[in-house]
């Protein structure tokens, strides 16, 4: 049986676990390699100040997922994004009218490009080699997405699950999504995500499907004083 216990501290059993080869470790704290995703996380506040600092030598504008954090006066909390954990321990029974595409590195500029546009901060160059993703295409063009981001043993986080502005209301976030959550629970994992707790027409559609949510959790997004934010 998997321990979801560990979805408390996502991002440090994730950087302990499967994503051990992108983890920067400091002590106490662990991270992602900037190149990759902008999250760190902790599992005691003492003795965090130097590796929060050289991390933030790498990236001046990052997260720490999980209890609030304590650090040096150097950096400072921007905002506190409160997002619902949302599991499911099932496959879903939707039915997937379009074509749903594998991506590849080929695809990593129009990744990039079309998560940024609607969640802009969060995806990075390299996120998409965390996990598989997954894409619709109309007229040669992605329009809608879905994929892996944390993976711990047993666990796998849906991620980027966006649709272009103008290909809205068709379907396609819940084709993916039924799409993405029934490759992880073949592999015999639990997927799970992260949806910002305001976010209510997304949070609807979660719960349609079937999605239970198991707690809330803050990522922090940290800054260096007089940095370029």
């Amino acid at each position: 049986m998997v321990n979801l216990d560990k979805l408390d501290n996502p991002v440090w059993y994730s950087l302990v676990e499967c994503h051990q080869t992108v983890a920067i470790n400091y002590a106490n704290a662990k991270f992602y390699h900037p190149d990759y995703c902008p999250f760190g996380a902790f599992e005691a506040s003492d003795h965090l100040s130097n590796g929060w600092i050289d991390y933030a030598s790498l990236i001046d504008n990052f997260f720490i997922v999980g209890e609030k954090p304590t650090f040096p006066a150097s950096l400072a909390i921007k905002r506190e994004v409160v997002c619902l954990q949302m599991v499911i321990e099932k496959q879903l029974e939707v039915e997937i009218k379009e074509r749903i595409t594998l991506l590849n590195n080929k695809h990593e500029d129009v990744l990039f490009e079309l998560v940024n546009l609607v969640q802009p901060g969060y995806f990075k160059r390299k996120t998409s080699q965390l996990g598989n993703y997954y894409g619709i295409f109309k007229d040669d063009k992605l329009v809608a997405v879905s994929g892996e981001r944390m993976n711990l043993n047993g666990l796998v986080e849906i991620s980027a699950i966006v649709t272009h502005p103008n290909y809205t209301s068709k379907g396609y976030a819940k084709q993916l999504i039924t799409h993405t959550v029934n490759k992880i629970v073949e592999r015999n994992c639990v997927p799970f995500l992260h949806v910002v707790q305001s976010n209510t027409s997304a949070i609807g559609l979660y719960n349609q499907l079937g999605f239970d949510t198991r707690r809330t959790i803050s990522f922090w997004n940290i800054v260096r004083v007089n940095g370029d934010h």
